[in-house]
């Protein structure tokens, strides 16, 4: 077949890189939906694509801006009727995981790591610490709740009550979302919703994933020999492309390293 252009156009799939922790702010290489959407809704109606490919590698983050960004994406999908592929690069973990279920079909690597369909919060007691130097803590609140979890202080069993009550309300929420797009894929198993993660072919075998593959041949296989690939990923700011916010690029950086160090990555 003689290919003709502009009257046969070849076939064109849109490519979003959703890579890194998933946090609210303007710092660069954080996934948020505020800095996505722009992404992503050209990704979905620039040049007329056949389809829509998310490569995944984050460790997760913020659940309102997974739960933001995969809304986004589900809705456009919606709109324009195109359908949604998922590759997951090193790891897809937790809120990098509600990304995934966005698309309508999941493709991981022999070695990615997926699942962690859980909450956590993490935090220090350092009550102790400031006691030992003299140092002493002033707390004035109006409302006895507006002081919770005060790492200047002694645990306090209500709050941690609380805290817990609030993370099994946003795990529910986490379940229903998985639930809701892998349906009857799921595997009945006791530890999918326990925060447990997997490696490839184990999250195939639970319903986490729909098989194995990269970005290249499988979009070919699917689309043709001689599709098109449009990249979109978010930009780092002009200034800090020279350096001039170091500070905050590097305690990013060390927040992201102890994420993906969870899971020996």
């Amino acid at each position: 077949m003689v290919h003709v252009p502009y009257l046969n156009p070849l076939p064109l799939v849109s490519v979003i890189r959703l890579q890194g922790m998933i946090a609210s702010g303007s710092n660069p290489g954080r996934l948020n939906d505020a800095g996505l959407a722009p992404v992503i809704e050209a990704a979905f109606r620039r040049g007329k694509p056949k389809a829509v490919a998310l490569i995944i590698n984050s460790p997760g983050g913020s659940p309102v801006q997974s739960a933001l960004i995969a809304a986004r994406i589900r809705r456009l999908a919606d709109e324009t009727k195109l359908p949604v592929h998922a590759f997951v690069e090193d790891v897809a973990a937790s809120g990098g995981y509600w990304l995934a279920t966005a698309a309508d079909d999941i493709l991981v690597d022999g070695n990615s790591i997926v699942g962690s369909i859980g909450v956590i919060s993490a935090g220090f007691g350092l009550h102790e610490f400031i006691n030992r130097y003299g140092v002493e803590r002033r707390v004035y609140t109006s409302g006895k709740s507006k002081s919770q979890l005060d790492p200047f202080r002694p645990e306090n069993p209500d709050d941690v009550t609380r805290l817990r009550a609030l993370q099994d309300q946003v795990h529910q929420n986490f379940i229903a979302q998985v639930t809701a797009r892998r349906g009857a894929r799921l595997a009945q198993d006791e530890g999918l919703f326990t925060g447990e993660f997997w490696v490839g072919a184990r999250a195939i075998e639970l319903g986490l994933a729909d098989g194995l593959g990269h970005l290249v041949p499988v979009i070919k296989e699917r689309y043709g020999e001689h599709v098109r690939f449009r990249h979109y990923g978010v930009r780092r700011p002009f200034l800090a492309r020279f350096g001039l916010s170091l500070l905050n690029e590097a305690v990013m950086e060390a927040q992201e390293r102890a994420l993906f160090a969870r899971f020996g990555i």
